[in-house]
């Protein structure tokens, strides 16, 4: 069993601390039921007792969201809203309402200023026009090494759309080419409304188009592998050392937010760690990833793209952003998550492990100690139960004990425990620090995930 893992018993149960709500608490979307509105999202282990921060699906419309609640960033309504519609000939869609566009010019003063420039070479000589300048030379070296614009051309061809369908529901999202024939990683989140008899086209950045299938997913870590079919030739990404990342280096994040293939903006790591709840199935399974968070921009359609350092290496994979409530105009809420400068991605060394597990046998394989945890009043993951045989009993951990750090980790919660332990592999050892100064080691275990 894991830690309040539903998928184990809950032996003596897991009472979170009520006194301490958590900022992440909370599981991404999974789509919108055709013709009706979806309900807050149930996937919180705390449910009605923490209505702070609950996630739900960026695409739901937000009549019960709270202020500032994260979301996921995959999934589209089926029907879209009765407003006038804009759509370009090719992927990219834009649609009024989600983005408006002002144009602001200058008054009297602007025009004030041009006569007085206009006139002020009288007399002193002939005046510069620029209409009368010749159009410089296109651009035709490369990109300067480290920028975002090399960082770009070496990734966007390997960036997949991904456009998924269910029985009931549809969506969008990303992913991006693992191997030469086909292997696609991206989050289960995206891919997980056509898990069962549902379908997949991947869409590549020239237009071309092909089916996808579901090779495997994990839905405690968010993950998924998918099979593009008939794939040959195709580029893959390079994959970097997400332990090596810092807090303010530079990143660049691709996707197709609100369907806008190819999109790429840039940003820094603006935490590392940060323990986030993101992703799910049918309500009963939670994840919680030791998070990179971004300030690049990351919108609904981003999720299951790649986080890229300036060396055009995959360091995380999107997966979540924090969008509070706010106003849409016209005295109207926003129904769609947006960006507010929290992004979340899964750390592409997580993720590395994660997805050679699926690819090698379909399934994957999840990190676990074997103990029910919850909140510690004064701060850390404390105990509640162990299970007997378990990695946790077996390293003596006992009920009442606070775990205020895992190696040289600072855990400030149960959530920061979880992660902590889901980041590393079974059979790793990680000291555990107790609250009492004492240090317990514990060789972490591993079952296999199951999935709905």
């Amino acid at each position: 069993m894991t830690e309040n893992d539903p998928n184990a018993p809950q032996a003596g149960g897991a009472p979170r601390d009520d006194a301490q709500p958590s900022q992440q608490d909370a599981t991404p979307p999974r789509g919108t039921p055709l013709g009706a509105e979806q309900q807050p999202n149930p996937w919180s282990a705390q449910g009605a007792q923490q209505p702070q921060y609950p996630w739900t699906s960026p695409s739901a419309q937000q009549a019960h969201q709270q202020p500032g609640s994260p979301y996921g960033t995959a999934v589209f309504p089926v029907q879209q809203p009765a407003i006038p519609q804009q759509r370009g000939s090719g992927r990219g869609k834009l649609v009024a309402g989600i983005a408006a566009l002002a144009l602001v010019v200058g008054g009297a003063a602007g025009a004030t200023g041009g006569y007085l420039a206009g006139n002020s070479g009288q007399g002193g000589g002939s005046s510069y026009n620029a209409l009368t300048q010749p159009v410089p030379s296109q651009q035709t070296g490369n990109a300067p090494a480290g920028s975002v614009e090399a960082v770009a051309q070496k990734v966007s061809p390997s960036v997949v759309e991904l456009v998924v369908a269910g029985s009931q529901e549809q969506g969008e999202g990303s992913g991006f080419v693992l191997s030469s024939d086909g292997y696609v990683l991206t989050n289960n989140h995206v891919v997980e409304v056509a898990a069962n008899g549902g379908t997949i086209q991947a869409v590549f950045p020239n237009g071309t188009k092909a089916p996808a299938s579901i090779v495997g997913r994990d839905p405690t870590t968010d993950i998924a592998v998918v099979k593009v079919q008939g794939a040959k030739n195709l580029t893959p990404v390079e994959l970097g050392n997400s332990d090596a990342m810092k807090v303010g280096q530079s990143v660049v994040a691709f996707g197709s937010p609100f369907e806008l293939a190819g999109t790429v903006t840039s940003g820094i790591v603006s935490a590392l760690h940060r323990p986030v709840r993101a992703g799910g199935s049918s309500g009963d399974q939670t994840t919680v990833m030791s998070a990179i968070q971004t300030d690049a921009a990351i919108n609904p359609g981003n999720s299951g793209g790649p986080l890229v350092n300036l060396g055009g290496q995959v360091i995380g994979i999107n997966s979540a952003i924090y969008s509070p409530q706010s106003s849409g105009g016209f005295g109207q809420q926003q129904t769609q998550a947006t960006n507010a400068g929290i992004g979340f991605a899964i750390p592409i060394n997580q993720a590395r492990r994660t997805a050679q597990e699926i690819i090698n046998t379909g399934k994957a394989t999840q990190t676990y100690i074997g103990a029910n945890v919850s909140d510690a009043q004064s701060g850390g993951a404390q105990i509640q139960s162990v299970q007997a045989g378990s990695p946790a009993g077996q390293a003596g951990l006992k009920g009442g004990d606070v775990v205020v750090k895992v190696d040289d980790l600072v855990i400030n919660d149960a959530d920061g425990l979880i992660a902590a332990v889901r980041t590393r592999a079974p059979n790793d050892k990680a000291t555990f620090t107790l609250s009492d100064g004492r240090t317990v080691q514990v060789t972490l275990g591993g079952q296999p995930v199951q999935v709905k």
